[in-house]
């Protein structure tokens, strides 16, 4: 018995993989971490939309603008990267059966990434670091916070690189038989992009960190956002690539689905690591410094070939799924499918919600204020936070939070708690998020500043009128920001209990129900026995794709024509800006 207890591997009663215990608790260590560094977040979010709710204006510019440093550290460095890090452990060891590269210097990696997190936490709170999410020059902070973040990001550097060590592991031990698999693939791609984006994170802050103790001269501040944002773009990219790995990973256990062409999806993973950081452009289009044809040519061709990469994994993921519950018999009609599909199963309403809101808000604005024209009119108004709010945090907190609710009975052998509320908990969320995201773009096309704290302008000698509807937007904003607030505390009020002190999970039997554990493990989705004759025949030359997925065609049409409609919308805004026409 006590041999068992030891053991260093064991056999998950689910998939029958081996799990070796060194490589899971190097998972729990770093998700718990992201859950925590996810409640300073949104604690912080709350605060800051009640303050940009012009009726509320709760907080004074002092402590907005600290929380707004404190929010984007929290939610887009230190919740999404340590739960990147989770993943990248889970891919290389669970989904591929190897052991772990040096799990002991996965801890010494942990501890410099929470030192660091800590370091720029003390920080902020302090009011040492009053310097925003991008610290641009001549903006100093304490050299503790720069440190940390160095800190940090050589961390994550180095768990990447036992991600690829483990990788190698794998290969050479032939744990697994053909090419690697596409969710691994996936992180594989989010971990390639980390690099990247950690190296341009040492030119950045690295000479930053020797200004602020006196040893050089302040960065050129052009040079310091280009190279910032190749860091500040692209860390969001990681996340767009774990976040499309696990994707196709819900969609395989929650509904069987199967992936139409695993040469198309890995390409469209390759075109990430190509382009990516170009789009990161997109960001300077108002930049005096950069000439016309340099961004034109960053945020169009290049940036379209990331696009190109999204709308890939947009129709790919959704047609599995379709493809995965027709091979199972769910064959009536167009959406018949869609009807049948496990509504109650937290992992698959989350990533249907994610799909959704990162695609259609998220893709078709981002595209849109790409646009070097558009963009000049967009910049500085609250319809960017709109968009990123639209794909980082409704998009990949989601599809986050829906690979919780399995790895909580999977990795941590415990009860999803407060199970009823655990299955409306992404529909919360999402529903918060999306009033959120609407208000902050639909109060930005009326010209509301991005950052301002205060738009009336209450000190200021001369006044800026905005229209009425102005109000309007910011309550639905600050509406949506409350109910989002909710539902992402109510999933970390989830995964806090089920981790400390959730009900220990007994064996899991296939085919029983059982209280807390998503259906898609105790009934796994397994295609009818007659789906290999009709994967054949709905493959057929002769009827084509269409005849595969009709219903997925019929929801990227409609997404096609909003996206048109959206578009051309902007373009015309503008020419009445320009008076032209």
């Amino acid at each position: 018995m006590s041999a068992v207890a030891t053991s260093p591997v064991r056999i998950c009663d689910v998939t029958g993989r081996r799990i070796h215990r060194s490589a899971e608790q190097l998972v729990k260590a770093n998700a718990v971490v992201a859950v925590v560094a996810l409640l300073v977040g949104i604690i912080a979010a709350l605060l800051l939309v009640l303050t940009r709710w012009q009726a509320v204006h709760l907080l004074p510019p002092t402590w907005y603008y600290r929380l707004l440093g404190v929010h984007g550290m929290n939610m887009l460095i230190f919740f999404i990267i340590f739960f990147e890090m989770a993943v990248l452990w889970f891919a290389a060891t669970v989904l591929l059966n190897a052991r772990p590269a040096a799990p002991r210097l996965g801890w010494v990696n942990f501890g410099v990434m929470l030192l660091g997190s800590l370091m720029v936490e003390w920080a902020q709170w302090s009011g040492r670091a009053d310097v925003l999410y991008t610290s641009y020059p001549p903006l100093k902070a304490h050299p503790v916070f720069y440190l940390g973040v160095i800190l940090f990001a050589v961390g994550a550097l180095l768990v990447t690189c036992q991600f690829f060590a483990t990788l190698v592991i794998a290969r050479r031990e032939r744990t697994y038989e053909g090419s690697l698999p596409l969710v691994v693939y996936g992180a594989m791609t989010a971990a390639i992009i980390a690099v990247i984006t950690l190296v341009h994170g040492a030119m950045t802050y690295i000479p930053t960190f020797l200004w602020s103790i006196g040893l050089i001269a302040m960065p050129d501040p052009q040079v310091y956002r280009m190279l910032w944002w190749a860091l500040g773009h692209s860390a969001q990219q990681i996340n767009v690539a774990a976040m499309v790995a696990i994707w196709y990973m819900l969609g395989a256990l929650t509904v069987g689905a199967v992936v139409l062409n695993e040469k198309v999806s890995r390409s469209a993973f390759v075109l990430y690591i190509l382009f990516i950081s170009m789009a990161s452009a997109h960001h300077l289009l108002v930049d005096p410094g950069f000439g016309p044809a340099w961004k034109i040519v960053n945020t169009s061709y290049f940036m379209y070939m990331a696009v190109l990469a999204s709308m890939v994994h947009g129709f790919t993921v959704p047609a599995g799924m379709e493809l995965g519950m027709r091979l199972r018999g769910y064959t009536d009609g167009l959406f018949g499918w869609l009807r049948r599909a496990p509504w109650g199963d937290p992992g698959f309403s989350s990533l249907v919600l994610s799909v959704v809101v990162f695609g259609f808000v998220g893709g078709i604005t981002g595209v849109t204020l790409g646009t070097e024209q558009i963009n000049i009119i967009a910049h500085n108004t609250m319809r960017i936070p709109g968009h990123f709010h639209s794909t980082v945090v409704s998009g990949t907190a989601l599809a986050f939070m829906g690979a919780t609710y399995y790895l909580l009975p999977l990795v941590f052998r415990r009860r999803v708690a407060f199970w009823k509320l655990a299955r409306i908990q992404p529909y919360l969320f999402s529903g918060g998020m999306l009033l959120l995201v609407l208000g902050m773009t639909f109060a930005g096309s009326f010209g509301v500043p991005r950052r301002h704290w205060d738009i009336s302008f209450s000190q200021a000698p001369f006044d800026v009128p905005f229209n009425p509807a102005v109000d309007i937007f910011l309550a639905v904003m600050g509406i949506g920001g409350i109910i989002a607030f909710l539902g992402g505390l109510s999933f970390i009020l989830i995964a806090v209990k089920s981790v400390f002190f959730g009900e220990p999970l007994p064996e899991i039997t296939r085919g029983v129900e059982m209280h807390g554990v998503p259906r898609g493990l105790t009934h796994p989705p397994v295609h009818a026995p007659d789906a290999d004759e009709r994967n054949a025949a709905l493959h057929d030359p002769a009827r084509g794709i269409a005849g595969a997925t009709p219903g997925t065609l019929v929801l990227v049409a409609v997404f096609l024509l909003a996206f048109v409609v959206y578009y051309f919308a902007n373009w015309k805004l503008l020419s009445f800006l320009w008076k032209i026409g």
